[in-house]
């Protein structure tokens, strides 16, 4: 796995753990840190941004992602999209494909079967709007 795969990685135990607790991903980042990992700028860059950004993704989430609502959705997957759109939308040196990729990698090795396509199409979507996101 990539540094920035670990990031990702990472970046959502964090996102994950935040929803259980009733806490932001950043002050549990702050709380524990990241130690000496070569990946930690990235998770700090992505849990700053999803934070950053949430208002946004979480609307955007709940408009396209069919059939779920935001709280029904398993946490798993929201924080898996979560990362994903930030990084489609506003990381611009980054591939959108990469993004995906990803993305659905996390939901095959994490999540239910049906995540991997359920993220898939959800991101498909977003990514055939961008261009039309005020952001």
């Amino acid at each position: 796995m990539s540094a920035r795969g670990k990031a990702r990685n990472l970046a959502l135990d964090f996102l994950y753990e935040a929803d259980l607790r009733g806490k932001t991903a950043t002050d549990l980042l702050r709380e524990r840190g990241t130690g000496e990992l070569s990946q930690g700028d990235y998770v700090q860059q992505l849990l700053s941004g999803v934070l950053e950004h949430r208002t946004k993704i979480d609307e955007i989430i709940t408009t396209y992602a069919e059939g779920w609502d935001l709280d029904r959705m398993p946490p798993i997957d929201r924080n898996i999209l979560r990362i994903a759109i930030y990084e489609v939308l506003w990381e611009s040196e980054l591939d959108d494909q990469i993004a995906v990729s990803q993305a659905i990698e996390l939901a095959q090795e994490l999540s239910t079967d049906d995540s991997a396509k359920y993220v898939n199409g959800v991101l498909g979507r977003i990514i055939a709007l961008k261009s039309t996101f005020a952001l």
